[in-house]
């Protein structure tokens, strides 16, 4: 049994964060230091996301049923 992949992030959702990202992380940007971080770190749970979704094998152990687990 395999695990259902979604095809795709939101794109909408993808672009907010890039534009977020580039407004706080401008040189004329007076954002504080938490809230770079914050943007920073939601960038990366995005690119995170994203490799999942393209790498086929993600969380495929999860559904195998090998008796590797098993004594005996």
């Amino acid at each position: 049994m395999t695990a259902p992949k979604k095809s795709c992030i939101n794109p909408d959702l993808e672009k907010a964060i890039n534009k977020l990202l580039k407004e706080v992380m401008s040189p004329s940007s007076e954002t504080n230091i938490t809230d770079k971080v914050k943007v920073i770190d939601r960038a990366l749970k995005l690119d995170a996301l994203k490799l999942k979704l393209q790498d086929d094998a993600w969380g495929k152990g999860f559904y195998d049923d090998d008796d590797d687990d098993k004594e005996g």
